[in-house]
């Protein structure tokens, strides 16, 4: 979990769901095999493999769903996740969700990662990783663990700020990290064409609207910056992120900041004990904002937590903020 803070004409093995998402076969017990040892790159750190990991425990649901949509399920020991990402019993994965274990609905410890005797720990910086409370790689290597990062979340090397690289390449930089580490490159380069080509075929707006993502904060914002998921989702709807000149991930800004930028179009990240709908109610209610296009126009969209961050649902993510940029009230 972040802390303050769903095409191609054959896809071989990956099954297309209506929601967008595919679903690679599971994985079957491999015999030994050449291709390993294995080096990849990992927030600018080389890990090495020796062996592809058997016990593997991911933290947050998008990077779960990117171990499930590499048909890696049977390689986990578990997830951590918390139970207000949305219902995974409605999701492509379901049967995935159901066969790996839920470890903790709070957030991964090192208690949790041995006693499920991980071999590898899959979260990101503010997706489980955080200095205050030791949770980091290097707890867990000296622990023998191994930690693979997420690529959203990659330290810049200026403080705590977050983001390397575009975001579409962060996730089709994992999928391929992962394909690497898990002995499945091809099963995961068919998957990132196919998310390609679903990014291609998407029909956007040709006036751009100008978009603000709205995850939390009453004070003040939580929102996207230009190394967030959200940012290039937004992007390649067809939209344009007013955040966009925030060089962070998933970072605080000022309501005042948004007033300046007018959007025309707010997105609700729907996650939380704070319902959407609740947001919503806030966002109409807050004085500051009243002159806004976006809410004097009612112009606000709900995408879901795990739409937004990095996952493989990001391409369906931009398929439907792009139907919904393009609706003829919005056109100018």
């Amino acid at each position: 979990m972040r802390t303050k803070p769903v095409a191609a004409t054959a896809l071989l093995a990956l099954g297309l769901t209506a929601c967008g998402a595919e679903i690679a076969p599971a994985e079957k017990p491999a015999a030994a095999s050449a291709h390993y040892p294995v080096t990849v790159d990992n927030c600018g750190t080389k890990l090495t493999f020796a062996q592809k990991p058997a016990r593997t425990v991911t933290n947050d649901v998008g990077i779960t769903e990117l171990m499930f949509a590499l048909g890696l399920s049977d390689r986990m020991a578990g997830y951590v996740m918390p139970d207000d990402k949305g219902q995974i019993d409605k999701v492509a994965w379901k049967g995935e969700y159901e066969r790996t274990t839920w470890l903790s609905k709070k957030v991964i410890t090192k208690e949790i990662a041995l006693d499920a005797k991980a071999d590898l720990v899959f979260a990101g910086w503010h997706y489980g990783f955080d200095e205050g409370s030791g949770i980091t790689p290097a707890a867990f290597k000296a622990l023998g663990v191994e930690s693979y990062v997420l690529t959203e979340s990659c330290r810049s090397g200026k403080g705590g700020e977050r983001g390397v690289m575009d975001p579409l390449e962060a996730l089709y930089t994992d999928l391929a990290n992962l394909g690497e580490i898990f002995d499945v490159r091809e099963r995961a380069d068919k998957l990132i064409a196919h998310f390609k080509a679903q990014i291609d075929a998407t029909v956007r707006p040709v006036n751009h609207p100008s978009v603000f993502l709205y995850d939390s904060g009453q004070d003040k914002p939580f929102t996207a910056g230009r190394f967030a998921a959200a940012d290039e989702i937004i992007a390649k709807a067809g939209g344009v992120n007013v955040m966009h000149d925030l060089a962070d991930s998933w970072v605080t800004t000022g309501w005042e900041s948004v007033v300046q930028r007018d959007p025309e179009v707010i997105v609700i990240n729907n996650y939380g004990s704070v319902s959407a709908e609740e947001k919503r109610k806030f966002l109409k209610s807050l004085p500051a904002l009243a002159g806004v296009s976006a809410i004097r126009n009612d112009r606000i969209f709900v995408m879901d937590y795990v739409d937004l961050v990095e996952s493989p649902r990001n391409p369906a993510a931009i398929s439907s903020l792009a139907q919904y940029l393009s609706l003829p009230a919005l056109a100018r």
